[in-house]
């Protein structure tokens, strides 16, 4: 190879090298703008988005007997009805299984605002009616929330209605969360 020729090859591996180098990484734009966490506000955690789980800690003054007169009367005063009460650590203490803590299932319904969900998908049922949790974690008790808007995403193209109906019903829900964890009535 001629001094030439060793130049011209020099010459193309650096110019090769510089344009690798300087080469931009490409990213989706799906994945630059959707946000993954919804600032709540009020004290309470933010909401991360890539979740079901939205997990709130009670108050420390506040206890289980409280929490649940709390959602009681508050749910009630948000027209939302209370279905069902799954008491899971008390099955599981007749099963001879220490559970650790309080473990209890709350359900939550409100037609007024789920209805047009179940109206243009009535799968959505496998979702209803709503669900808090009542958990206690190293002595701590937390509310959790199944999210609806999260839910919402196992439905193959939802409409316009049924987002802004389960988006209603989730802030419906944290607002019932936020004034129970305080022990609100």
């Amino acid at each position: 190879m001629n001094r030439a020729s060793q130049c011209w090859f020099t010459l193309m591996f650096i110019v090769g090298l510089t344009a690798c180098a300087a080469t931009p990484k490409i990213t989706s734009k799906t994945q630059e703008t959707t946000p993954t966490i919804k600032v709540v506000g009020k004290g309470m955690p933010d909401i991360d988005l890539t979740t079901a789980i939205y997990e709130v800690p009670v108050k420390a003054e506040v206890s289980y007997e409280d929490l649940v007169d709390s959602l009681k009367s508050i749910s009630e005063g948000m027209n939302f009805v209370s279905p069902a009460n799954f008491p899971i650590g008390e099955h599981m203490k007749i099963r001879g299984v220490d559970p650790q803590g309080i473990k209890d299932v709350r359900t939550y319904c409100n037609l007024s605002m789920g209805t047009e969900i179940i109206l243009d998908h009535p799968e959505f049922l496998v979702f209803a009616p709503c669900r808090i949790a009542i958990y206690e974690r190293n002595k701590q008790l937390f509310l959790g929330l199944d999210r609806p808007t999260y839910d919402l995403k196992s439905i193959k193209n939802p409409t316009e209605r049924a987002k802004k109906s389960a988006q209603e019903l989730e802030d419906a829900l944290i607002q019932l969360m936020e004034k129970a964890r305080r022990g609100d009535f």
